[in-house]
């Protein structure tokens, strides 16, 4: 624990949930412990994420024109 409560974590700590300098994280408290976790972007997600959902290409084009249809 650095000077103003400054927490740094180890290189290979890190490594092992993917956690690089610039990423965002989420510290929770769970009794006397720091929870920290990483807080994934949509492009992680959707490359790297639980896959909840099967989409096809000609689902999302047909969901695509009808959205444009709306505006034009």
């Amino acid at each position: 624990m650095g000077k103003r409560l400054t927490l740094v974590i180890p290189r290979n700590v890190a490594e092992k949930p993917g956690i690089k300098e610039g990423d965002k994280i989420k510290i929770t408290v769970v009794g006397d412990k720091l929870v920290l976790q990483p807080i994934r972007d949509a492009v992680w997600l959707s490359l790297y994420g639980k896959k909840v959902a099967k989409v096809t290409l000609e689902d999302l084009e047909a969901t695509s024109i009808e959205e444009q249809d709306k505006y034009v």
